[in-house]
């Protein structure tokens, strides 16, 4: 698999976990020196390396960020097979499944920001994402810190860190939210989110329930006609290069789907399993049905001849 550009750099200087060190402990020995003792007409930032940090023009609304909802997306082609890195084999998730762990988790900053991901998303350190050895990618996790008890809703869309045995690494804006962003790491438990599991409310449930900030509830759509004809149009939901994959992601998405009178199905062809619904008497009538499940339940969606 292609590996993100961050790993390289990480391997050149065989260094740091994440991007900041923590206070009151030396940097290994092939690290970055520490920055100068500060002064009054060059003042340092405490506990951030000299070619790293969170930038000059950190954003004022931090704070105000709203954290990623949980939803259904296709796991990456390639960004979830067996690597190795320093010699250590990793062996990602295939699927998505519960996960909880506790361990120590760094950040990443500047010296990343703009590189491409795992994922091929391009890093922004003032997003709310994170890097994990062996989550699925793309997934989503609630990550909280032990020391102060706040949490952040993060995507996973990156691999690491790889080294001092770190469990995650966060964003520069993740970091921050739940206050480890000045120290450079801290005791995290990292707890998996299913779609559609913590941070949406079934259709039926009535009357509403009160939700997570930033979560929509998901409402029943109208039934959506399906074409009897093996032509068409239909609306892929995911496409896996394994038949297992396939059937995980189904799984996933069926129960939000029940509310649109739809039933996806697993179709091969081109040497994918697509996941997909329809199919659909002509392209626009199958882009109609692919937007109404994009504001229902926040699919990425694609329109495609069956």
């Amino acid at each position: 698999m292609r590996l993100p550009c961050r790993l390289f750099l990480l391997a050149a200087a065989a260094a740091l976990g994440g991007c900041a060190a923590p206070p009151g402990k030396a940097p290994p020995a092939s690290a970055p020196p520490a920055p100068a003792a500060p002064s009054a007409a060059a003042p340092t930032r405490p506990g951030y390396y000299k070619d790293d940090g969170p930038g000059d023009n950190v954003p004022a609304n931090l704070d105000a960020i709203p954290e990623p909802v949980p939803r259904a997306e296709p796991l990456h082609r390639f960004a979830n097979r067996p690597y190795s890195v320093f010699g250590r084999e990793y062996v990602p998730a295939t699927s998505l499944r519960p996960y909880r762990e506790r361990g120590v988790a760094s950040w990443y900053g500047r010296k990343f920001h703009g590189e491409k991901t795992s994922t091929g998303d391009v890093y922004d350190m003032y997003a709310l994402t994170a890097a994990h050895p062996t989550l699925p990618l793309p997934s989503y996790a609630r990550v909280t810190s032990v020391a102060t008890g706040r949490s952040v809703i993060v995507r996973v869309n990156d691999r690491g860190p790889f080294l001092h045995n770190r469990l995650i690494d966060l964003s520069y804006a993740a970091a921050h939210r739940i206050g480890i962003a000045q120290k450079g790491s801290g005791d995290v438990e990292v707890e998996a989110l299913l779609p559609g599991a913590a941070t949406t409310v079934a259709a039926a449930a009535l009357p509403p329930v009160a939700l997570p900030p930033g979560a929509a509830a998901v409402r029943p759509v109208e039934p959506m006609p399906v074409s009897r004809s093996a032509a068409g149009f239909a609306v892929q939901l995911g496409a896996f290069g394994s038949n297992a994959n396939a059937r995980n992601f189904l799984e996933h998405v069926q129960n939000q789907l029940a509310t649109a009178a739809v039933e996806p199905r697993i179709r091969e062809a081109d040497g994918l399993f697509r996941v997909y619904v329809g199919p659909y008497a002509d392209r626009d009538e199958a882009r109609r049905v692919a937007q109404r499940l994009e504001s229902a339940f926040g699919f990425t969606t694609t329109v495609a001849p069956h």
